[in-house]
């Protein structure tokens, strides 16, 4: 009777350690994120989401459009070309004035005469800066304030009908053309302005074809905002080089992923009435583009210009509503699909500019901390409701069918099931003992269970890179399980305690050692993201740090047991 209080002693006693509490609570979250279940109509199902490899669906990719150029060109014939072709008739550029510094924010005075009349609405039309308009003698004499790049910026803009970011640079300033512009085309171009693409020290031109890196995640974070604002579920979108984008739309047919990735959402600008009642303003389809946040006068700012017909409708609205009068009482909200996503008075000088003439170029400020900056940043995307900032090209497009999908999922699942079995006919030709074969395997598929688990609970779609990662991590957890035990089975037997401390401690500092060999081989798949293969690098890493911090040292408790029992 002693000997049976002992060994249940002994058997409560692995409970008691909290390496075993661990494990077990990370198989009940495992068992509640994935959520096993089973519909009459469906069969059995689990909160996993499964990629366009193992449900089916449709695929895209797209290439970002533009060029990246440094050029010049005469501020006077800027002006001169884009002004004439606003008002129809000529008119006579009679002084320009350009910094002799060299600094690239120095003001640009340009002066001009004109037979016609000409207002300060068609300046801000134009993009062209600020303006003084005088009438004398029956003619028109404006002298703008501006700069040379800011002319360039609105030349491009203007004639290529797209956005231009300007990005300063050790060597000068170039300009990001977020559209399709060939290097011929774009030296055509600005020679007719009296301007060129500027040449490097060897001669070739400062040009070359593709987008930034900031503008390509501008890009992927806008289609991933739009797809999560439309509910549908983690749907991977991977940059490719710096050029390409590639959605995969699990469970979606081909004509709905276009339509999806096309369809921009609902943006909407509403000015407050009366209490919270507030009137509509103008859409989406109003804001002719939207900038770069920047940070001036102590505070994150988001520029966005609207077209003729949202300004005009904003000038309106604004007197209207009383809001140039008092624009603390009305502020002015934006929303994005029904969700407002900012709201602020009109400023004091905005609220007195608007009732003289209509204002085409906005700015939106957040504040001045961190937060400012993202809530900015984030703005920026929400004010193009899902419009992209670079005209794209669909270049490839597929359909995986729902059937082969199914045949994947099932294929993937007798994979791992074929792995386990080889590994455990192989573990039970080394040792020939059911004893370690049983804790070995169970160890091994409670570690697929709960990588499974995480991936429930953050919401990854398992894909056939994911599932070569699990049947990765599966040989690689055999491989340290079998370094346990055979440190744990001294010269063929369970040693004393004291060898079987200082043998498990070896083991684990062999085991830690491999694993992060291993993470640090995987990293850079991680960081650098290399399409499918980063989530085949993340699972491999998510599944060896489960196994070597969880079940690995669970493992080590449970064989010493076993053997143990089996002396």
């Amino acid at each position: 009777m002693r000997g049976d209080d002992e060994k249940n002693k002994e058997n409560q006693s692995i409970f008691k350690d909290i390496r075993v509490r661990i494990f077990i609570i990370a198989l009940i979250a495992s068992l509640v994120a994935i959520h096993p279940w089973y519909v009459p109509d469906e069969g059995f199902t689990t909160n996993l989401n499964y990629g366009l490899d193992l449900e089916g669906g449709s695929w895209l990719q797209i290439k970002l459009q533009g060029a990246v150029a440094q050029v010049d060109a005469d501020p006077g014939a800027i002006v001169k070309q884009m002004v004439e072709s606003t008002i129809g008739t000529s008119i006579e550029v009679t002084d320009v004035n350009i910094p002799s510094d060299g600094v690239s924010n120095g003001q640009t005075y340009i002066t001009f005469i004109t037979d016609d009349y000409f207002t300060q609405s068609q300046i801000d039309l134009l993009g062209l800066g600020q303006a003084t308009i005088k009438r004398k003698d029956d003619r028109t004499e404006v002298t703008l304030y501006s700069s040379k790049e800011s002319l360039i910026v609105a030349f491009l803009s203007n004639s290529l009908n797209t956005e231009v970011v300007p990005i300063a640079y050790t060597d000068g300033i170039q300009y990001e053309i977020r559209t399709a512009v060939s290097e011929q085309e774009l030296q055509d171009l600005m020679a007719s302005v009296g301007g060129s693409i500027v040449k490097n020290t060897d001669g070739t031109l400062k040009y070359r074809e593709g987008v930034t890196i900031e503008t390509r995640d501008m890009t992927k974070n806008i289609l991933s905002d739009k797809l999560n604002s439309l509910g549908l579920k983690d749907i991977p979108v991977r940059t490719v080089g710096e050029d390409y984008i590639l959605i995969d739309f699990a469970g979606i047919d081909l004509a709905t992923a276009k339509d999806i990735a096309e369809k921009p959402g609902k943006f909407e600008i509403r000015l407050q009435t009366v209490g919270n009642d507030t009137v509509h303003v103008l859409y989406g389809d109003d804001i002719e583009s939207v900038g770069v946040p920047g940070f001036h006068d102590g505070q994150w700012h988001t520029p966005f210009r609207l077209t003729e017909t949202g300004a005009l409708a904003l000038q309106r609205i604004a007197i209207e509503t009383g809001a140039s009068d008092n624009p603390e009482a009305h502020w002015l909200n934006m929303y994005l699909d029904d969700n407002e996503v900012y709201s602020a008075p009109l400023s004091s000088s905005a609220a007195a500019r608007i009732k003289e003439f209509p204002i085409y170029a906005w700015e939106s400020s957040t504040g001045g901390d961190e937060e400012s900056k993202v809530q900015a940043e984030q703005l920026q995307i929400h004010l193009r409701a899902g419009a992209l900032p670079v005209n794209v090209e669909l270049i490839g497009s597929g359909h995986v069918d729902a059937a082969l999908g199914k045949q994947f999922k099932t294929q993937s699942v007798i994979a791992g099931l074929l792995s386990l079995l080889a590994v455990a006919f192989v573990v039970f030709r080394r040792y020939h003992q059911k004893e370690i074969l049983i804790p070995m395997i169970a160890t091994s598929i409670s570690e697929v269970f709960m990588i499974l688990g995480f991936a429930g609970a953050v919401g990854w779609q398992l894909d056939l890179p994911s599932i070569a990662g699990i049947i990765a991590v599966i040989g690689t957890g055999i491989d340290h399980l079998v370094i346990i035990t055979d440190e744990v089975l001294y010269e063929g037997k369970l040693p004393s305690t004291k060898v079987y401390l200082e043998r498990i401690t070896k083991a684990f500092g062999i085991i830690f050692a491999a694993a992060t060999t291993t993470t640090i081989a995987m990293s850079p798949l991680v960081v650098m993201g290399f399409g499918a293969l980063k989530w085949f690098a993340i699972i491999t890493i998510v599944g060896v740090m489960i196994g070597v911090l969880i079940a690995r040292p669970v493992y080590g408790i449970v064989i010493k047991k076993v053997l143990q029992d089996s002396e």
